[in-house]
């Protein structure tokens, strides 16, 4: 059992003939569990409101923990929050604005958008001068393990897991999908052993088994395994089996004809629908249920702390347009809190959670700070923004703040360049493309329907302040106006999303969820990307 008890007992001399201890103070040194699921949207699992996908296995961890309804990955894409995971700092402040590969300046104009703006540019890899949450705890004697998703940089800048303090780094380089596109072994992933027994083993269940190798050979020590599934990002992949089950759970509570509705710049789905995301998100959670069976074959559960989060939005326009986010609006790589609220769990076996609900504002960026605090660390790398968050883990509060977003590129799902800032229940998102600013109450208007910056200027005013003050206090980068933009190439685009792409969709859609779905020879790669 790694369970590290460590007793200070301090005496005071009476006479010179007796003792009696002052204080005892007990301080557990707690192994750490951190899954992170890739583009897992809000209501993508079990415990956070599906009826439609299965997640049994997280859907029981999250009734042992905390469970924060109010989670916001730092961005609405993936390398920028999974920077702000790992060093505690706003989007912004660490310089990663983009996932790394998107084009900049004036390569945004191979993707013939023919946008009013040239994104940014942005870091390419994680700086090196940042603390990270393996590295503050590699310094007080943890052993520390990576596996899958990495994004943050590779071999070419010197950026891959262990150049930023895990010692063991299992599938992790600089690509944002599986290598070669696949979910089933054979994996060609060049940081992943392939095995000559794994034929039909999926990706996230591979990623599970290293985790467990690691963690049976670590039991006896304190140890950070870091679980960063490839899953659920497209290309979307699953089983026969799985598909099967979920195509017919949607015939059984009824197919609509259309699945698809214009959202400001490209189609959106309209329900949780899709047989293959589906059986693909139930791979990850079979996964997961690996990893807490090994836990608790161990004795390990009592002294081990998990959290459950993913990067950003699930996907409901772009790449496989996989899943939809009801109530929310929007989804990955949009402004709006489809693209940035995510299932956010963290579970800490002393404490008596149970499932609690939070609905206070909580971050990416909170998580080095709290794991930090929660194993007993009291320096803080300098200058994050985080803050821990063990108090509301502990029944108690937390002061209210501020908490900001940087996104100064267009979105391959639509999203536009922005800033935006929450403070309490209100939100307020800033357009780059004009100025124009958008104004929400969340409490009131979680779908974002209702703009109430007319009738609230004062707010506006207010935050957009703070906003900009924020921004130029962290040197923000900027994206700048095209001198070639023309208003009617962008009108052929806009034309092209409202027909071509949705008529596409609308086929795509009846094949996956007709009985004689057959999207090749042996369902190894039931969707891909075009």
């Amino acid at each position: 059992m790694n369970l590290y008890k460590y007793l200070f007992i301090s005496f005071s001399v009476f006479f010179l003939a007796s003792c009696s201890p002052e204080s005892i103070q007990v301080k557990i040194e707690p192994n750490i569990l951190f899954i992170l699921v890739d583009d897992l949207g809000y209501s993508d699992v079990g415990f956070m409101g599906s009826e439609f996908y299965e997640t049994p296995n997280l859907d029981r961890l999250a009734s042992k923990g905390m469970i924060f309804t109010n989670g916001y990955a730092t961005s609405a894409v993936c390398s920028p929050s999974r920077a702000s995971i790992l060093t505690g700092k706003f989007v912004a402040s660490h310089g990663i604005t983009d996932w790394i590969g998107a084009p900049e300046g004036e390569d945004w104009r191979t993707y013939k958008r023919f946008s009013k703006l040239l994104p940014a540019n942005y870091a390419h890899a994680l700086p090196q001068e940042l603390t990270t949450i393996p590295e503050a705890l590699k310094a007080e004697g943890y052993k520390t393990f990576f596996a899958g998703k990495w994004h943050l940089g590779g071999e070419d800048n010197n950026s891959l897991p262990t150049a930023h303090g895990f010692e063991i780094n299992k599938g992790g380089f600089h690509v944002g999908s599986p290598a070669n596109g696949r979910y089933f072994a054979p994996f060609s992933n060049p940081y992943l052993e392939d095995l000559p027994d794994e034929k039909g083993l999926s990706l996230s269940m591979k990623l599970a088994h290293e985790t467990n190798a690691f963690i049976e050979q670590n039991q006896d020590k304190k140890f950070l395994a870091y679980l960063s599934f490839y899953a659920v990002h497209g290309p979307i992949q699953t089983s026969e089996e799985k598909w099967k089950h979920y195509r017919e759970k949607a015939e059984a509570r009824g197919i609509d004809s259309t699945g698809f509705e214009m959202e400001r710049v490209l189609p959106a789905r309209k329900y949780q629908d899709n047989p293959v995301y589906a059986g693909l998100i139930e791979q990850m959670d079979d996964a997961v249920g690996e990893v807490i069976k090994k836990l608790e074959e161990l004795g390990l559960m009592e002294n081990t702390i998990i959290v459950f989060t993913s990067d950003n939005g699930g996907v409901v326009s772009g790449d496989n347009y996989s899943t939809n986010l009801d109530p929310l609006r929007g989804g990955k790589g949009y402004q709006w809190e489809g693209g940035t609220r995510v299932p956010y769990m963290i579970y800490v076996p002393w404490l008596d959670q149970k499932g609690q609900k939070n609905d206070t504002p909580v971050s990416g960026a909170d998580f080095l700070p709290t794991l930090l605090d929660l194993a007993g660390i009291q320096t803080l790398p300098t200058g994050i923004d985080g803050k821990s968050i063990k108090p509301l883990l502990e029944g108690q509060q937390l002061e209210e703040r501020s908490l900001f977003w940087h996104y100064p590129h267009y979105g391959n799902q639509g999203g536009e360049p922005n800033s935006t800032i929450r403070r309490g229940d209100w939100k307020l998102i800033h357009y780059w493309e004009d100025g124009h600013e958008e104004l929400y109450k969340l409490a009131e208007d979680l779908g974002e329907l209702n703009d109430l910056s007319k009738t609230n200027p004062q707010k506006v005013t207010e935050l957009s302040q703070e906003l900009m003050a924020w921004l130029k206090k962290t040197g923000a980068n900027y994206a700048s106006p095209d001198p070639l933009y023309h208003a009617d190439s962008a009108a052929i685009v806009d034309l092209r999303y409202r027909t071509t792409i949705l008529d596409r969709l609308e086929k795509e859609r009846r094949q996956m969820l007709s009985p004689t779905f057959i999207p090749n020879k042996d369902w190894w790669g039931s969707k891909t990307v075009d």
